[in-house]
């Protein structure tokens, strides 16, 4: 039986500005600052997961918990004093989402007793937040989304037999994109592909790359590359004109035009978060003794939307077997 999945409205809060000073704290209440590195669905979900989990454990927005967020816009200085803001008003706790977001947290925190816990983070111990055996370097622990690569290449073999080159966009500045990249280009040949990168600096170099990778790939695999994942639309555009297949690497990417993914769930990652920030609230744990985590296995999610709109005919079995599937392209 095909497994229904909750599916969460969400409104983001843009924040320019931020309050002086956190007040008192009682015993059993708590002050944490949300730093989100940039808009997106995916880390939308985390957020949203996060304060769910908390809640699960009897921390709730609202009753005994004060947020602040602050979302970056994409913007690593942003980021940088957004961390910075938070450690001068002496948070309880930090939730960083996204790699850019967690390390600007750790090094505004390193003379601190403030932990951080951070989500969606694909290679903590690439990006330097943790040890290669999985345990912390410091008052810092959380949740990894690193890719199915492996499942993603074979997923896309099954859709198209007879595809020989594989694109990626990336962020040059992103260790976890360097690092993912690699893990494409070490797998590829065991499904006969060929991976053909682009690395950019900034979302407005993202279109131009796409124009040019589209002329040289069968299709394109999207990471969870922030800066990518913000111009998603100019690389679907493009791809779009030339009738190249977009994979993407969760399922926000799916509904917004992506033919389909092996991908990860990332509300439910936000959850897993949040209970690992409950334990470290309450003193059950200390962020410098947990191993960060990874959420389990990947889920298929399709869009035969998406598909029909380049005529590629998805494998018959896709309906029945996707965890989530779409019927039309939802841009938010």
């Amino acid at each position: 039986m095909k497994k229904k999945l909750l599916t969460v409205t969400l409104t983001a809060v843009m924040a320019v500005a931020m309050l002086t000073g956190c007040g008192s704290k009682s015993d059993d209440s708590y002050t944490i600052g949300i730093s989100q590195f940039a808009v997106h669905g995916s880390l939308d979900n985390c957020r949203e997961g996060f304060l769910a989990g908390l809640a699960e454990e009897g921390i709730v927005e609202g009753e005994n918990l004060t947020v602040e967020y602050v979302n970056a816009q994409a913007d690593p200085g942003t980021a940088a004093m957004t961390a910075d803001n938070f450690v001068s008003k002496k948070v309880d706790l930090i939730c960083a989402i996204a790699t850019p977001a967690a390390t600007t947290a750790y090094n505004a925190t390193m003379e601190t007793n403030i932990p951080v816990i951070y989500t969606a983070v694909s290679d903590p111990a690439e990006a330097g937040l943790a040890n290669a055996d999985g345990s912390s370097v410091g008052n810092i622990t959380g949740t990894s989304d690193a890719l199915a690569v492996d499942a993603q290449l074979r997923m896309i073999r099954e859709v198209l037999p007879d595809a020989k080159k594989v694109g990626i966009i990336y962020t040059t500045s992103e260790a976890n994109s360097i690092s993912t990249v690699r893990q494409y280009e070490e797998l590829a040949g065991i499904y006969g592909f060929e991976i053909v990168s682009t690395g950019v600096t900034s979302i407005s170099e993202v279109q131009l790359a796409a124009a040019d990778l589209v002329s040289k790939v069968d299709c394109i695999s999207n990471m969870t590359d922030n800066t990518v994942v913000s111009a998603l639309q100019s690389v679907l555009e493009e791809a779009n004109k030339k009738n190249i297949p977009v994979f993407g690497s969760e399922v926000e990417q799916v509904k917004a035009g992506c033919v389909a993914s092996m991908g990860l769930e990332y509300y439910e990652l936000g959850i897993q978060t949040g209970k690992m920030a409950a334990k470290v609230l309450k003193g059950e744990a200390k962020a410098s003794e947990m191993k960060y985590e990874v959420i389990s296995e990947p889920s298929l999610y399709v869009n035969f939307a998406a598909a029909e709109k380049i005529g590629l005919v998805l494998p018959a079995n896709y309906a029945n077997d996707a965890y989530q599937s779409f019927d039309e392209i939802i841009v938010e």
